[in-house]
């Protein structure tokens, strides 16, 4: 369900996609490695402070992102599948909100020597929630999206391992 035209989805659904100027197999490793989201996890404004983050499924994930404006926000869920350099699925949560846990899934494909990522993630409590989360996604997607093509300059450079 991770290629639906957005014509298609249901009113608790969103979908993004996302082009990045860098390899599949690297937009991988960034969603793979802790060290990497703590540099691109959360919106604009906003700093990843704590990651526990391993792909392996049936295991919980947390972390927390803090922001002068809105503070410390935290939230969880559990891997539900990996499939290396393909798609991830995994449950999110906010903690402390009464909000329902969504299933998020992220599929990466090999697109003109760069990678698509669409992402997905569903159900929203409303329209309104589900609103409220585009903004946000999309702006941690810039963030990723900068990070991954500055991580891509510097592997050809040799800079980095």
């Amino acid at each position: 369900m991770t290629d639906l035209p957005m014509t298609d989805l249901r009113d608790d659904e969103l979908f993004i996609e996302r082009r990045f100027e860098a390899p599949v197999a690297l937009v991988f490793r960034l969603w793979q490695e802790r060290d990497h989201l703590l540099r691109w996890w959360g919106p604009e404004g906003f700093t990843a402070v704590d990651f526990d983050w391993k792909l392996a499924p049936g295991r919980a994930w947390r972390g927390a992102m803090t922001s002068r404006k809105f503070g410390l926000s935290r939230f969880s869920g559990v891997i539900q599948e990996v499939e290396e350099n393909r798609r991830i699925v995994f449950t999110f949560q906010w903690q402390g909100q009464d909000e329902p846990e969504t299933l998020v899934t992220v599929t990466l494909t090999e697109k003109d020597g760069g990678t698509l990522q669409t992402f997905h993630q569903a159900p929203f409590a409303s329209v309104a929630s589900r609103d409220s989360h585009v903004g946000g996604w999309n702006s941690l997607f810039n963030k990723q999206e900068l990070y991954a093509e500055n991580f891509a300059i510097a592997l050809e450079k040799g800079i980095v391992p």
